[in-house]
């Protein structure tokens, strides 16, 4: 009779139960596994054997089958290795234990029988828990993660030998219990840092509070990065579930540092402008989170965004749009949540110094260089800000400086209107989320306001997404300055937000003027 043994295996974010399956049987001794298993799991069979010689046992010297179900379904990973050891010590009677099946084992085996860290445990824990499995195995590593789960026994060991100590009842010191804590990482960055800047700021604080995306346009040196990096320092706390979500993520990653508990602080990830396909979007041969997940509930700074490949950057529509990734494979389909605040930089010309007299550009090649960015990407950015420089040896006392807790409460209580008026709509949380039904029922215009938004629309020639962006954006302003209604102040500030729409414009119109000459 077959041995069967419970480990989880990972399909996007979510994980899923596999049965652990061992059959010996007599014959040339071997082991083999089945199950569309990768690499690391077909060489499991060398640790497998080398573990279980160090831990003091006789490996069996026989045929071994061994089966991780459902075998449809394509696995990686080498958290297999302790159930796959366990379960050969078990159907040979090595292992006096009474019932494997109330257990999940996971564990990577070294050469000397240790258990190694995993990734993605938090999820396989989930997983377990939503499956009535009420005590799992762990590597010590991986305890720190693992016990943010509440109502599940979790078990963190540091060798094979503990993990059939405890299967068969003794005590094991090291054994722990959940806890459900979490710690916050320290940031000591604050706008309060930030001088000069009043303009940006305020277009910040409607970005933040709206759930809005952002280009800032500006020569180098004017703040743009700085700024940016203070973003999420300004944005509201993430509930309980937005932090479980973030921590699966880098979980399955493989980039949450060991021992590390819940993150609290919302992530911001800015890739360098060389960065792959797959690393922005996600993917690779395990379908692996990009920098679009691991900025989800945070943001996704692009810095010099003129200086990404232009297929790059078009692979962001789908993500910024639908806040989601789905990666295709030819052995499976993957799903990566990936609803982030999308915040770029960019200079506005070739040297970078427009529409300064420093800028030696002609109006061509300004054109040209902005237009590495595609329309349908433009489109999808809400705020298009113009940043100017800072005087440096202005007097500091004319500046007024905000600090990030100042700013935060603007955005909090513009937040908590939202959340109350969206309470009934599922996965609508801000104004940036609102579909075209909710726009109709929050957003209407009165006539002047209206003839103000034909009248830019007209001049600038807007698209239909770019019109309902705008009326977002008013609806933002309205909630941080507490109207009930659209106000006409509130679609001319927003407007006054494109201010790229009105540059492109009138250099477009300078260009035609000297082709007419």
């Amino acid at each position: 009779m077959a041995t069967m043994v419970k480990s989880f295996s990972l399909s996007g974010i979510e994980g899923y139960i596999v049965d652990v399956g061992v059959k010996i049987m007599d014959g040339m001794p071997s082991m083999s596994v089945i199950g569309m298993g990768d690499k690391s799991i077909q060489e499991a069979s060398q640790r497998v054997e080398s573990a279980i010689d160090e831990s003091g046992y006789v490996f069996p010297k026989k045929r071994i089958i061994i089966n991780l179900a459902p075998s449809s379904v394509k696995k990686n990973g080498s958290h297999f290795d302790l159930a796959m050891a366990v379960g050969v010590l078990y159907h040979e009677g090595l292992i006096n234990a009474k019932d494997l099946s109330e257990y999940g084992l996971i564990g990577e085996l070294s050469l000397d029988g240790k258990l190694r860290g995993c990734k993605g445990v938090l999820s396989m824990i989930i997983t377990a828990r939503n499956n009535n499995i009420n005590k799992v195995i762990v590597p010590l590593d991986n305890v720190g993660e693992a016990s943010l789960v509440k109502g599940i026994k979790v078990i963190g060991l540091s060798s094979l030998t503990d993990v059939i100590k405890v299967l068969e009842g003794k005590n094991v010191s090291c054994e722990c219990e959940t806890s459900g804590e979490s710690c916050e990482r320290n940031n000591n960055l604050d706008f309060s840092d930030v001088i000069g800047q009043d303009e940006l700021i305020d277009a910040l604080v409607i970005a933040a509070a709206g759930g809005h995306n952002m280009l800032m346009l500006g020569e180098p040196g004017c703040g743009k990065t700085m700024v940016a990096q203070r973003i999420p320092t300004i944005l509201p706390q993430m509930s309980e579930e937005e932090c479980l979500e973030v921590t699966k993520i880098y979980s399955i990653a493989g980039i949450l540092s060991s021992g590390t508990s819940l993150i609290r602080n919302r992530p911001f990830r800015a890739p360098h402008h060389n960065v792959s396909l797959n690393a922005l979007i996600g993917g690779g041969n395990n379908a692996m989170p990009g920098e679009v997940s691991l900025a989800h509930n945070g943001v996704l700074f692009l810095d010099e965004m003129a200086e990404f490949s232009k297929h790059t950057l078009d692979a962001l529509r789908q993500p910024v749009e639908d806040k989601k990734v789905t990666v295709s494979r030819v052995n499976g389909t993957h799903t990566f949540p990936a609803n982030f605040m999308f915040v770029t930089a960019m200079n506005p010309c070739p040297c970078g110094y427009f529409p300064s007299n420093k800028c030696k550009c002609t109006d061509y090649e300004i054109i040209k260089y902005r237009s590495k960015i595609s329309g349908p990407i433009m489109d999808r950015i809400d705020i298009q800000k113009q940043v100017k420089p800072v005087d440096y040896f202005a007097n500091d006392g004319a500046f007024v400086r905000r600090s990030s807790s100042e700013l935060r409460d603007i955005v909090e209580r513009a937040r908590k209107i939202q959340q109350e008026r969206y309470l009934s709509y599922e996965g609508v949380n801000c104004n940036a989320q609102m579909n075209t039904e909710l726009l109709q029922i929050y957003c209407a215009l009165d006539n002047e306001s209206k003839e103000i938004l034909k009248s830019a629309s007209e001049k600038y020639g807007y698209s239909a997404r770019v019109i309902h962006k705008l009326l977002r954006l008013a609806r933002t302003s309205a909630d941080i300055c507490g109207h009930d209604l659209i106000t006409p102040e509130d679609v001319v500030k927003v407007i006054s937000l494109r201010e790229m729409d009105r540059s492109n414009s009138e250099l477009l119109i300078v260009n035609s003027h000297r082709k007419a000459e």
